[in-house]
């Protein structure tokens, strides 16, 4: 199934929602949904070991959780004896037993659930005489790799994603960056380093500090595994909505990264891998947003440490954080001597030009420029994000001889 007919399906639960939910929430059912059914059907093969490995251990009076990811064979596991399908033979107890089920995942899944308030939207769906009607559509759709893999998965994300912006009337592009931006800057961020990543075992970081539901590390996971089967990229990242971040957790779940990575919280308030630094880097931060709710924040580490902070060289007007974002991925870079790294990011026009000389903005190119960390600056079309005509372009920067000195 392509991940056109599988959204298609997935949104044909939206004609169960109509009239008892407004258009714009539809995507707080429907992608939590997506999210378990995809968990249940990665958990079905190995469901019935990790059931007989919790009983074996609850018997012999040891506490389960730290043996059941072996038989599980996933970096979660789930130990009811419960799955959407079984739901469906208890009609009249279906809320309780769906609570009970979700309340049995480890504890990062059980997460994942809160971020989406999942436990209120059962309440709702019961309480509209919807909740078995919805999770009986969720259950007779095939979600297992082996019917839909990761790829596919992901771009069925990305396309609820967009519809529910649209819905919602959401900023710009806030959500959704198209696949064909995404893997132009990654074959940006990868091209001249060819020779270290086709290396056997060779091992490299990713960071998202704007990660959304993680299609950029997607992306550029795939790039690397399709370049280098025994390449391993491990990906960091951080989110501020909760609903992404979510989606982002699980699809790491899924792809067996450390969910530990990627962080809940605002990137430029609370950094969540402080003092970090990685090979590469990845962001499409929201266009034109200003950051007076974290102005505080901001100016006290740019007053207080300087360059021994993120925003040394200088802060953009309020009325627009793109720069931030920039400066937060230049103090994630490894220096020239350490092998170096590289990041692309996608910014609107205006970091280009606005603000007059001594201004913020154009203390922040300068420092740039004098330090020779610009690639390349590379125009887009206008109109490829959703929801907006702007002109937008990618920056690469770029420190050390990435790649060329780490062997």
């Amino acid at each position: 199934m392509n991940h056109q007919n599988l959204s298609s399906f997935i949104w044909s639960v939206a004609d169960l929602l109509r009239g008892d939910y407004k258009q714009s929430d539809y995507g707080k059912v429907i992608l939590p949904f997506t999210v378990l059914r995809r968990l249940d059907c990665v958990l079905e093969p190995t469901k019935a070991k990790v059931l007989a490995e919790f009983a074996a251990k609850k018997k012999a009076g040891l506490n389960p959780d730290p043996f059941l990811l072996r038989p599980s064979g996933q970096s979660f596991y789930n130990t009811s004896d419960l799955d959407l399908r079984k739901l469906m033979g208890d009609q009249d107890h279906i809320s309780q037993n769906l609570y009970a089920y979700v309340q049995a995942f480890s504890p990062a899944v059980r997460d994942i659930f809160e971020r989406f308030s999942f436990s209120t939207q059962i309440d709702k769906l019961a309480k509209s005489g919807l909740l078995y009607l919805v999770t009986e559509k969720f259950a007779g759709i095939d979600l297992h790799p082996e019917a839909v893999d990761n790829h596919e998965m992901g771009l069925a994300f990305e396309e609820l994603i967009r519809k529910f912006a649209e819905l919602s009337n959401e900023t710009a592009g806030e959500h959704f960056t198209p696949r064909e931006v995404i893997r132009l800057m990654v074959n940006l961020l990868f091209v001249e380093d060819d020779d270290v990543l086709t290396k056997p075992g060779v091992v490299r970081t990713i960071y998202d500090p704007t990660a959304g539901t993680g299609g950029m590390l997607s992306v550029a996971g795939e790039h690397l595994t399709a370049l280098n089967p025994q390449a391993r990229l491990t990906m960091f990242g951080q989110e501020l909505n909760d609903e992404s971040y979510a989606i982002c957790k699980a699809d790491m779940l899924i792809k067996g990264q450390d969910v530990a990575n990627i962080v809940a919280g605002n990137t430029l308030s609370e950094d969540g891998h402080a003092h970090a630094k990685f090979d590469y880097m990845l962001s499409n931060p929201p266009f034109g947003v200003e950051w007076k709710k974290v102005e505080n924040e901001v100016r006290k580490e740019h007053e207080s440490q300087g360059f021994n902070g993120r925003f040394g060289p200088g802060l953009p007007s309020v009325s627009d954080g793109s720069l931030l974002f920039l400066l937060h991925l230049l103090s994630k870079m490894r220096p020239a001597s350490d092998g170096g790294s590289r990041f692309g990011i996608v910014l609107n026009g205006s970091p280009l030009f606005t603000g007059g000389a001594g201004s913020g903005a154009s203390e922040i190119r300068r420092y740039l420029l004098e330090n020779d960390l610009v690639e390349a600056i590379i125009g887009l079309p206008t109109d490829m994000f959703y929801n907006t005509g702007i002109s937008t372009c990618v920056w690469i920067v770029w420190e050390g001889f990435c790649g060329h000195v780490w062997w």
